[in-house]
């Protein structure tokens, strides 16, 4: 059984499904079994997506339109068909950039293949140059990684908080200004500290040579 799935990036009206249900249609997949979205492909919370998933048995094949209406990126859409071929679900793509995946075709399979290699060969490249770059940086007495998105004040204001049972998550994410990643980050439910938060801690402590120069100005 062909299963398909559709999605438009906008949920105001101002687009619609009509050409990639009409085109799922004329490739045989029943008008029934058409899963659709309205939401952003960066989004998560797609439940059409999970229930089309859902939906799907061994020896089904996802039918969509073109490659962008699955996947956040490149590495979550190759994660979702590896999932899918695991449990023996076939995926096929209809046009554009891929029409030539269909992993129920020894052809489609190799197109695939070098879809996921390619994948690879870009996140090796990158964790390579971020690796190097961090290298420069410390031979030049920098420090790289990411910034912290939460100062030493409020760190110490969510880890009293997040020790309180009555403590609403959404409500302290807010007041802070940050998302519920970036607080499990630093700190653990019970108020104590992650290694994000720890970190955050020792880069803003005065070192021991700072103090001695300030003081030295006194």
């Amino acid at each position: 059984m062909q299963v398909g799935y559709v999605r438009v990036s906008k949920a105001d009206g101002s687009q619609n499904t009509n050409l990639q249900r009409d085109a799922l249609r004329a490739a045989g997949v029943n008008a029934q079994a058409i899963y659709e979205d309205q939401a952003s492909g960066q989004r998560d919370d797609r439940p059409g997506l999970l229930a089309c998933l859902k939906a799907l048995r061994t020896g089904d094949t996802l039918v969509i339109w073109k490659l962008d209406r699955l996947g956040r990126n490149l590495r979550h859409l190759i994660n979702t068909v590896q999932e899918l071929a695991e449990r023996g679900i076939g995926f096929r793509v209809l046009t554009g950039q891929g029409a030539s995946i269909d992993t129920t075709s020894p052809s489609g399979q190799l197109v695939f293949a070098i879809f996921a290699a390619l994948a690879e060969f870009e996140r090796a490249l990158i964790v390579e140059r971020t690796r190097a770059g961090l290298a420069a940086a410390r031979a030049r007495g920098r420090c790289g990684g990411r910034k912290f998105k939460l100062t030493t004040s409020q760190l110490r204001l969510a880890m009293a908080a997040m020790g309180q049972p009555e403590t609403r998550i959404s409500s302290l994410c807010a007041e802070l200004g940050i998302a519920r990643q970036t607080l499990y980050r630093h700190v653990a439910p019970d108020g104590s500290l992650r290694p994000d938060g720890q970190k955050l801690l020792e880069q803003r402590r005065p070192t021991h040579s700072t103090t001695l120069k300030g003081n030295s100005h006194g």
